[in-house]
């Protein structure tokens, strides 16, 4: 078994918010080493999915007119 079909196996398990984390981590691999065509603002919202949660929570409203 190769790595991809390894990485894939081990994706499976996982509950979907966790699969979206990997995601947004091999997009972030390949932007970070060149891989990939993808414009930064594309990757910016594949982490509002994952993210979002924590990034809009009550004690933070006062930043979000920033």
């Amino acid at each position: 078994m190769d790595i991809a079909e390894q990485i894939y196996q081990e994706a499976k398990r996982l509950p979907e918010p966790l699969s979206r984390e990997v995601l947004d981590f091999i997009g972030y691999l390949e932007a970070k080493h060149g891989l990939s065509d993808t414009p930064i603002e594309d990757l910016k919202k594949a982490q509002e999915t994952t993210l979002g949660p924590i990034w809009d929570t009550p004690e933070d409203e006062v930043w979000d007119d920033r």
